[in-house]
């Protein structure tokens, strides 16, 4: 069972697609939640959650105190089930705001006009790095000057081939899932 860890939903049961995604698990979100807490990264952000799936990464920024989060998912099935879990996580946290875009990623990332603090890109572990890349290039304008970019994939995957104005930051691996930490990469001025 997938739930929210933690905040003001916390222990709320999400639903997850019945095929086609992989959702991040308890264990390794409460970790990468702790880690970003303590660097006071959660609280008031503006969260894009991409490949979103059930969701469970944005709404578990919304039950912490993360103003909104865009969650953008391209599967109907999925996407519908992001939406149920969007509404009971909004109805238990009374403040965040979660929007459900079906949309494949890059198209989003082409049309939108917003800008974010913290986005978790969580494809699925087929994706190439060469399309991950491409992702990543279209993220590049979409961020805030301190924004984090947290990408989840395979271990065996490798680390993602970064674009310029991305810098990596760190590396946490879970078994066969590793993240990446992700920062705008300082600018020569």
């Amino acid at each position: 069972m997938t739930r929210i860890i933690a905040g003001a939903a916390g222990s709320l049961a999400l639903a997850v697609p019945d095929a086609g995604t992989r959702p991040t698990s308890d264990r390794v979100r409460e970790s990468l939640f702790g880690a970003l807490e303590s660097s006071d990264l959660v609280v008031g952000a503006a969260v894009l959650d991409l490949y979103a799936g059930s969701g469970a990464l944005g709404l578990e920024a919304i039950s912490r105190g993360a103003a909104r989060a865009d969650l953008v998912e391209r599967s109907p099935r999925a996407a519908s089930v992001a939406e149920r879990n969007a509404v009971a996580v909004t109805k238990a946290v009374r403040g965040g705001v979660a929007r459900v875009h079906r949309a494949a990623v890059d198209a989003y990332l082409r049309a939108a006009s917003t800008t974010y603090d913290l986005v978790f890109v969580d494809p699925p572990y087929d994706l190439d790095d060469e399309a991950l890349a491409v992702t990543l290039t279209l993220l590049v304008p979409r961020l805030t000057d301190d924004a984090l970019v947290v990408v989840e994939r395979a271990t065996r995957s490798g680390a993602p081939t970064l674009p310029l104005g991305l810098e990596s930051l760190r590396t946490k691996k879970y078994g066969d899932t590793t993240m990446w930490w992700i920062a705008r990469a300082a600018s020569d001025d």
